[in-house]
């Protein structure tokens, strides 16, 4: 359990800007991952990103210390500058083993979000885990680590009030934007139609709005979303000629460059002097902060959710006794587990190791004395030897188990 290890850089210790700056694009996770994994001699890997963190999940025996941590930084991102990467040698947080289970428990469950009760994180663990698996970067600790991971989240959710009436990023925006009296016809520009802009757009058609026009850098991806918002899909490449007007713009995108540049925003504003309102909801930001200096612009973004998020914080906390009960219930459920599949793996190589053993015995060791058996002698024998060779297979793990039982009482 102690080669399970973490490497979390959050919003507890880095603000949101920061934290894009370590963004991988899902088509660059295979390369990249992989070749981190290579260089650094790591046994299992498993990459998390999302709006408020970036995680790495290891299996390794290494120790990861201030030189691992930088070479390991410097070799995922190879284009950072000298100042980010000391900054998030000095700050980033290391998770070893129980600490590392009870970390990711947190983590799934929306202890550790900046939104707390935020249900959106168990699914974006599952599928960072499902992504990793594919690219053959994890391995049987990583899995068993998740799959106990996600069966503690689900418990929590259903038995406390964590998420009941639940404030994520996408409420708060929209409650951010009813403050603003925006009215229903207003027209929307939904820029990116992923799993974010999807629950923000079906959240505002939800409460009455009816004018959208879907913008992604693949039209086929746009299209689906449009025709749910009864709106218009349009390829990412049109936004720079898009002349129709707009009210609000709600964008997020997976771009590790400004989406929306001062050329773009001045083109889509045109000669209206009214002031709009931008959702900017992705990290790193998709609007270019230039532009506020020029323009108009109520600005709803992660950054400025972050004191409602705190507030939230405290009406939940007379939830958070009754998860951290579970959170060590299933970390001394998984304690046991670990030790049955380390077991169980231990003693894989039995029935190889009594299969040897057997042929050695019946071609070598007694083969003269074999031949001279006549063939009914020679079954009966093939019998006992298989009788035998299946015990030897189930007592020992079955003793095993029941030991393992014993010390679990």
């Amino acid at each position: 359990m102690n080669h399970f290890k973490i490497i979390a850089v959050t919003h507890k210790h880095f603000d949101v800007s920061h934290i894009g700056k370590f963004h991988i694009e899902e088509s660059q996770w295979g390369n990249r991952l992989s070749d981190l994994k290579s260089m650094m001699q790591i046994d299992e890997l498993m990459f998390l990103s999302t709006c408020n963190r970036i995680e790495f999940l290891l299996n390794t025996s290494q120790q990861i210390d201030k030189s691992f941590l930088k070479n390991f930084i410097l070799s995922i991102y190879p284009q950072i500058k000298n100042e980010d990467a000391e900054r998030t040698v000095s700050s980033a947080v290391i998770f070893e083993g129980e600490e590392a289970f009870k970390h990711l428990f947190h983590v799934a469950s929306s202890l550790d979000s900046l939104v707390v009760g935020e249900r959106e994180i168990i699914t974006q663990v599952r599928n960072s885990y499902e992504l990793c698996k594919k690219l053959n970067l994890t391995g049987d600790m990583i899995r068993l680590v998740i799959q106990k991971t996600i069966e503690c989240a689900k418990e929590i959710y259903t038995h406390t009030n964590i998420s009941r009436n639940p404030v994520s990023v996408v409420s708060l925006a929209y409650r951010k934007l009813k403050d603003l009296n925006v009215k229903l016809d207003a027209k929307f520009l939904i820029i990116g139609s992923g799993v974010t802009n999807t629950s923000m757009a079906k959240y505002l058609k939800k409460h009455g709005f009816t004018n959208f026009v879907v913008f992604n850098r693949t039209l086929s991806n746009a299209e689906p979303l449009a025709n749910e918002l009864n709106g218009k899909a349009l390829p990412l490449s049109d936004l720079k000629n898009y002349k129709n007007g707009f009210d609000v713009i709600v964008s997020c995108t997976g771009s590790s460059e400004y989406i929306i540049t001062k050329e773009i925003y001045s083109s889509l504003v045109g000669n209206d002097k009214s002031k709009k309102v931008v959702i900017d909801l992705a990290v790193p930001n998709d609007l270019d902060e230039a532009i506020l200096k020029n323009y108009e612009v109520n600005l709803i973004s992660v950054n400025n959710l972050q004191e409602i998020a705190k507030k939230n914080l405290l009406e939940r906390e007379k939830e958070l006794s009754a998860c951290e009960k579970i959170i060590e219930k299933n970390i001394e459920e998984f304690r046991q587990e670990f030790k049955e599949r380390k077991l169980e793996r231990a003693m894989s190589n039995v029935p190889k190791k009594v299969k040897e053993i057997r042929e050695i015995a019946v071609n070598e060791v007694f083969a003269k004395d074999i031949q001279k058996l006549d063939e009914q002698s020679k079954e009966t024998l093939d019998k006992v030897i298989a009788y035998l060779e299946k015990k030897y297979i189930s007592v020992p793990m079955k003793m095993a188990r029941e030991i393992l039982i014993e010390e679990g009482a």
